[in-house]
């Protein structure tokens, strides 16, 4: 099939999103949601193409959400490529209907009083060591967080206290203005996906989500916006990632199924190789509860840095 050109419509503002939305709705369409931060690879591709098949209509939202990085972490240099983006998607077969691409999902008008007021809050916070992400640090007066108490608390959450306060927030605030039937997450972030997921069920949003498996490079890197900061031998170093998990899966396959054995040797492979562990965890599919030993559908998850990069992986074992 040819790719088709169908170039999108770019809505920048919440009310015209949801405008669109409810019009198509009201003729009898589907709509689907595919969330991203921008600079968009294959793995998104990938996402936007399962939306596709099942939904009459797909919009992807790009955003970098401020809620979801501290002020240490890398939102000043995420990467960014509008325009290559929207070219990517336009070489999609059937294509995509809107890309919703706000400029501030957090600016909310005739409220600069509040916004001085809430910057100070915020300096107050810090002066008690309390953490703030880079939203609250511009005091743009966004005070309501939506929280997954318990599967936030561990893997990536443990090193990003704030992340899946701000990611799970967007997302609701992107599922209120687009109001889709779907919604598609990749499994890369399996924390993310099955955090969505629970908050999905627990607060009884109507909205099917789909999780979709990791897509990689040739080599096995796991597809990743953040991968374009890596040089050429980090990046050759980082295989050993996708490949000592790999191995822990084919040994528990082979009826090795001591959580701690297999920890321990890609924490090896991991740091032998110039990695620095963030966190090595075997846990239940749906808890995200870490296991002793391997007897029901578990995830092995990983983080490690590379250099400047910190790169996340995961692999599903089903014995």
């Amino acid at each position: 099939m040819e790719a088709s050109k169908k170039e999108p419509l770019i809505i920048t503002d919440k009310e015209q999103m949801r405008k669109w939305s409810r019009t198509m709705r009201s003729q009898g369409k589907s709509i689907g949601l595919v969330p991203t931060m921008g600079y968009l690879h294959q793995g998104h591709i990938s996402l936007v193409k399962e939306a596709l098949k099942l939904t009459n209509l797909t919009v992807v939202s790009i955003y970098v959400n401020p809620g979801q990085f501290a002020p240490s972490e890398d939102l000043s240099t995420y990467p960014s490529d509008f325009h290559g983006d929207i070219s990517k998607l336009m070489s999609v077969p059937g294509g995509v209907d809107v890309v919703f691409h706000p400029h501030n999902l957090y600016d909310y008008e005739n409220d600069t009083k509040r916004n001085k007021n809430d910057k100070g809050a915020c300096k107050n916070l810090e002066g008690k060591g309390e953490e703030v992400s880079c939203l609250e640090e511009s005091g743009m007066g966004h005070e309501t967080w939506v929280r997954v108490e318990k599967l936030e608390n561990g893997l990536c959450g443990k090193s990003r206290p704030l992340f899946f306060r701000g990611v799970a927030t967007v997302v609701t605030k992107l599922f209120n203005i687009v109001e889709p039937d779907v919604a598609v997450f990749g499994k890369k972030d399996y924390q993310q996906w099955r955090i969505v997921q629970r908050m999905v069920r627990d607060l009884d949003f109507s909205i099917r989500i789909i999780g979709t498996e990791i897509l990689r490079d040739n080599d096995g890197l796991a597809m990743s916006s953040r991968n374009v900061h890596l040089s050429a031998e980090e990046r050759r170093k980082a295989l050993s990632i996708s490949r000592s998990l790999l191995g822990a899966k084919s040994s528990a396959e082979n009826g090795h199924v001591n959580c701690r054995e297999l920890r321990d040797s890609v924490i090896q492979a991991v740091s032998e190789a110039g990695g620095r562990i963030d966190y090595a965890e075997i846990v239940d599919q749906e808890s995200l509860q870490a296991v002793e030993e391997i007897s029901s559908p578990v995830v092995f998850c990983i983080a490690a840095w590379f250099g400047k990069v910190r790169l996340i992986d995961n692999i599903e074992i089903k014995l």
